[in-house]
């Protein structure tokens, strides 16, 4: 039926489904004769035993859903896992989506990827209006595709950073919708930025007829990010949806689906993809998948649901210890942030400081954003870089309950944390007591003399 089993199935289960579809490859007939230049030679027998001798990659050079003649094994491979995975989305939230491809690239070159795609049916546009999240890839995808980013910077709520839908539509009738690209919008982000506001942002790309791009990144773990999107193709327009393999499935880097609402679009961005591409992608997530089966991945989404809230409130507690605050981001379901406003104000270097003790403690993933940062990305320069805003209140540390974490992560990342933040008080404590003696020695030598 092309769909997602409920009960994964057994490792040997998988590997014989595996085996039956190489057989159909030309490259592992008994008596193939192959005399062109792409024959699925592979000279060595564990790389070969690493792929399961699926050699010939997917698609054909015109289109990277096409089905390979010579490779009905692997043609067969690439349309189960779409099917798959398309089963899957539905089931994450995204109900009426209507189709959707695996590609063998990062989030950020498949962002690219449509942005080209679009360039045919706008070829006036020139610019790509950009809520601003600062994340270097997303950023570079519209540079790569040759499109000017026009950023739009966020408004401060509370703690929380959010779309400034006024200023979207003041600059799209500034440019006209006939010069803009499209709008390139969020889900999935560090808090204190939260989610853009999908449904409306959609709502003003149908009104001005603009295309409307979501870099959903590993938000197909979050019930809230999918509904987001739901809610969006509902009520206005949203006409591609990107997300990466990896965070979301728990496999190696280098693959990305791209899903939308409308099957031709989606086909007319498989076709741009030039020639072949490597099933690496395509075959981890559809052994994933299969072994997990709907319930399995059920199951992790809720875990992870429930690591969250187990972050927030264990992270809120450390946070009044050491006379800091959780930053209050409830619109933001994955990521939590936590102020440094006393280790900052005590000592410039402090803050970065703390990052490296956390890596070098092996905590990986948690970001420590100071305050005023500057980075320049492609000639455009970013004030306050890695905090979404020229001039966030205070620094601050991030931490994310992505699928997969257990209560032991959060647990001994917390410990870490609080160690590592009393290392610092008890240095404040000391410097302060050496001021305090060395003021003391001043003011007697005075009164001495």
């Amino acid at each position: 039926k092309g769909k997602c089993p409920e009960d994964g199935w057994d490792e040997s289960t998988i590997e014989l489904f595996l085996h039956e579809l190489a057989i159909m490859d030309s490259n592992n007939f008994l008596g193939n004769c192959g005399v062109g230049e792409r024959e699925g030679r592979v000279v060595s027998g564990l790389v070969a035993r690493r792929h399961y001798r699926l050699i010939h990659g997917i698609g054909r050079s015109g289109d990277i859903s096409a089905v390979q003649p010579k490779a009905a094994g692997s043609s067969l491979l690439n349309k189960l896992t779409n099917s798959v995975v398309l089963d899957i989305i539905k089931l994450a939230g995204v109900r009426t989506v209507a189709n959707c491809f695996v590609v063998p690239m990062a989030t950020g070159m498949s962002l690219t990827l449509c942005f080209l795609t679009l360039r045919h049916k706008r070829p006036k546009a020139k610019y790509i209006i950009w809520p601003r999240i600062d994340q270097k890839s997303c950023f570079k995808s519209m540079i790569t595709a040759g499109f000017e980013p026009v950023v739009i910077e966020n408004v401060l709520e509370g703690d929380e950073l959010r779309t400034d839908l006024e200023a979207v539509e003041t600059k799209i009738k500034a440019l006209g919708a006939e010069n803009i690209l499209c709008v390139h919008s969020t889900t999935s982000c560090f808090a204190p930025r939260v989610p853009d506001r999908l449904e409306e942002l959609a709502v003003i790309c149908a009104n001005y007829d603009i295309p409307h791009i979501v870099n959903n990144a590993y938000g197909v773990q979050s019930s809230k990010c999918m509904h987001l999107i739901q809610q969006g193709a509902r009520v206005g327009r949203i006409d591609a949806f990107v997300q990466s393999l990896d965070k979301n499935f728990m496999v190696p880097v280098g693959g990305a689906i791209i899903a939308g609402f409308n099957e031709s679009f989606i086909q007319e961005i498989s076709k741009m993809y030039p020639g072949r591409a490597s099933a690496s992608p395509s075959l981890d997530v559809l052994i994933t998948l299969l072994s997990l089966g709907t319930s399995g991945y059920k199951k992790l989404l809720k875990e992870r649901k429930e690591m969250f809230s187990y972050l927030s409130s264990e992270l809120k507690k450390l946070a009044d210890s050491h006379n800091e605050r959780l930053l209050d981001t409830p619109h933001n379901p994955i990521s939590l942030a936590m102020s440094l406003k006393n280790l900052d104000e005590s000592n410039d270097a402090a803050v970065t400081q703390l990052g490296s003790m956390l890596f070098t403690r092996q905590v990986s993933g948690a970001r420590v954003v100071p305050c005023g940062s500057t980075q320049t990305v492609n000639n455009y320069t970013f004030k306050g870089f890695m905090s979404h805003a020229n001039n966030y209140p205070c620094a601050y540390l991030n931490a994310a309950s992505a699928i997969g974490i257990t209560k032991q992560d959060v647990d001994v990342f917390l410990k870490r944390l609080d160690k590592c933040l009393k290392t610092f008080r008890k240095e404040a404590k000391q410097e302060k007591s050496i001021n305090e003696i060395s003021d003391s020695n001043a003011a007697t030598e005075h009164l001495e003399d």
